[in-house]
């Protein structure tokens, strides 16, 4: 039993990646950008839903169907970084900002977001 208690605290301590990752169509210039305090996680679950064909963006879904998911790339823009100060537990506003930083940045490579 203590084991089984060790290993929920341990759980309960682990810290998942957080950041931005883009879902892009290889050879065009639409994007689709989201930022989550759980990167594998997010990424999976994106993955599993165009694949399932209930993404909820329709424009993508559309795209992924049509073109297929060998023709998209799935990838990691940037991972936020924990404070320091270990008793701060929302990371929304940093998250928000980081989104905000990556659509300019987009913008000016005249990439177009999936609407």
């Amino acid at each position: 039993m203590d084991r089984k208690k060790e290993l929920k605290e341990m759980y309960k301590q682990m810290k998942t990646d957080m950041g931005a990752f883009i879902i892009r169509l290889k050879t065009g210039n639409k994007y689709y950008l989201e930022t989550t305090h759980n990167l594998n996680g997010k990424i999976n679950s994106s993955k599993f839903q165009l694949k399932m064909g209930s993404f909820r963006n329709e424009q993508l879904q559309k795209e992924w169907k049509q073109c297929g998911a060998d023709n998209f790339e799935i990838k990691v823009l940037e991972k936020l970084k924990y404070d320091e100060d270990e008793s701060k537990t929302d990371y929304s506003e940093e998250l928000e900002i980081m989104k905000t930083i990556w659509e300019e940045k987009l913008s000016e490579q005249n990439m177009v977001p999936y609407r």
